[in-house]
């Protein structure tokens, strides 16, 4: 199950706090979305064509605390912002 901040913008469909240890951590953004859809994992695309490995840069091999990196993209009808500490943001993307 997800563990979800409360959204405080109407526009937010969820906010949570990413593991930023775990391997691979675009398969859990594959979750969570399915989580939202109320679908297997397996029915969404895979999340490669929409970031390839730029998510998995980002928070296994971050950069410097300083360089404060985010990345926002576009998966499965959800604007997604994923920030370097691991804060990860969805929107419904055709609002």
């Amino acid at each position: 199950m997800t563990e979800w901040i409360d959204p405080p913008d109407d526009d937010v469909v969820a906010r949570l706090e990413l593991d930023t240890t775990q391997e691979a951590p675009e398969i859990r953004l594959v979750e969570i979305v399915a989580d939202l859809e109320s679908v297997p994992e397996t029915e969404l695309d895979p999340i490669y064509n929409s970031i390839d490995d730029v998510v998995d840069s980002l928070l296994s091999s971050p950069p410097s605390s300083t360089a404060n990196a985010e990345l926002e993209f576009t998966y499965e009808g959800y604007r997604i912002h994923v920030k370097q500490g691991g804060t990860a943001v969805f929107r419904d993307a055709t609002v």
